[in-house]
């Protein structure tokens, strides 16, 4: 059941391989999602990793005995609180008790006093995996409903290589969420055209002007809106790997993203500026190499398009446009002038000078402004987390009556 704030509550079983690190970034994962998250760890699963370490992470105190004086019948509460029980990494060890039907710890008697769906990643060296005894357990699992998120094929512990590698955390995460219906469809039939990364101006054929910006902000949104349904469209600078239902055009310089960009936003329902675009570019760049014995070339610069702006003058009727500032001191002031002088409906701004926000990082911390006043903060998350938060608040401007009607 969820829990009172409306979070699904999620067991994660960890067993005792030594996969089971990776379990700590899918706890993470499944929080950020906003999923309240009670870790169980078998005693084998400690000899890989600290209970401490989901503790400090997850919703609850991680259990471990299936016999704790400070909790009544804890596989109970946990087996009836359950919207969904995970086991990352499931050993074979684990998969033989589970189809066998014993309870003989915390977590296979969790499993056994749940109602809920069950989601196993296992884990463990080729030769086990493909043992006819496992093989015939997972099957039978799956006969009874369970789901089974497939190891991956990779380097194994030992130096190793083959299948039986649990399965990617972010993989596993989205199987949860699957599950649990916690992926909104909000932006089926939507069109949305998201900017990422950092332009490249050059000076030469070699040398070039550019900022930190790494894309992986635009990146996770595009990902997120895509996942949440849209038809996407993102022109990158960034070498990054895109989502696969993501159409990915790839710009270097201000101008090719200038005009990328407008072309691609004049039928979207939704555009959102995330990269990071020069302000100035070299006014007279160099056909061939600067010669170091030359001396310093004198490099003159002009402004660079503001493709922004030129959105919103474009902007059909009904279109949200989102623009991003990065900034280092006097953040909200410095980004509500922005956002007025931008004309934007949504600004994210961030203080990348904070550690853990902005560039290259895999997490980030922001603030939204809106042109009615109003400021949503979300705290530092993984990149994935925030571009949900800002779709969120995109969301409430597709649809302002929703917006009027939820406060």
């Amino acid at each position: 059941m969820a829990t009172p704030d409306g979070r699904p509550f999620v067991v994660l079983g960890v067993s005792g391989g030594i996969a089971a690190y990776k379990a700590v970034e899918l706890c993470r994962r499944l929080v950020d999602a906003g999923c309240h998250v009670a870790p169980v760890l078998t005693e084998h699963a400690t000899r890989f990793v600290g209970e401490l370490t989901f503790s400090a992470l997850a919703s609850e105190p991680a259990q471990t005995e299936l016999y704790d004086a400070a909790a009544v019948i804890p596989h109970t509460r946990l087996g009836q609180s359950a919207d969904l029980v995970i086991v990352a990494p499931a050993t074979a060890h684990l998969l033989a008790r589970y189809a066998a039907g014993m309870a003989d710890d915390l977590l296979t008697a969790t499993l056994l006093a749940t109602r809920a769906p069950v989601l196993v990643a296992p884990a463990m060296h080729t030769e086990m995996w493909e043992q006819p005894s496992v093989v015939d357990n997972l099957a039978l699992l799956r006969r009874r409903g369970v789901e089974i998120v497939e190891p991956a094929v990779g380097r194994l512990a030992g130096g190793d290589e083959g299948a039986g590698r649990l399965a990617d955390p972010a993989t596993i995460a989205e199987a949860a969420l699957d599950l649990l219906g916690r992926r909104p469809a909000d932006l089926a039939g939507r069109r949305v055209v998201i900017s990422a990364g950092g332009t490249r101006e050059p000076i030469d054929p070699v040398r070039f002007l550019t900022n930190r910006s790494s894309g992986k902000q635009g990146h996770a949104l595009a990902a997120a809106a895509a996942d949440r349904g849209a038809s996407v469209v993102l022109v990158t600078t960034s070498a990054l790997p895109a989502h696969a239902g993501v159409r990915t055009i790839s710009v270097e310089t201000a101008a090719q993203m200038h005009e990328a960009m407008t072309e691609a936003a004049q039928d979207a329902d939704v555009v959102i500026m995330a990269a990071a675009v020069a302000d100035f570019r070299p006014r007279d760049p160099e056909s061939t190499k600067v010669k170091r014995e030359l001396g310093a070339p004198e490099i003159i610069l002009e402004p660079t398009p503001d493709i922004l702006v030129d959105l919103v003058e474009r902007r059909p009727a009904g279109q949200v446009v989102v623009g991003f500032a990065a900034e280092t001191d006097h953040v909200l002031e410095h980004a509500a002038a922005k956002l007025e002088r931008k004309g934007c409906d949504l600004l994210v701004v961030n203080d990348v000078s904070a550690p853990l926000v902005g560039f290259d990082h895999d997490t980030n911390a922001v603030h939204i402004l809106s042109q009615d006043g109003t400021t949503v903060s979300v705290d530092l998350a993984s990149k994935r987390a925030v571009a949900d938060r800002i779709l969120d608040r995109v969301m409430d401007h597709l649809n302002p009556s929703a917006e009027k009607d939820s406060r």
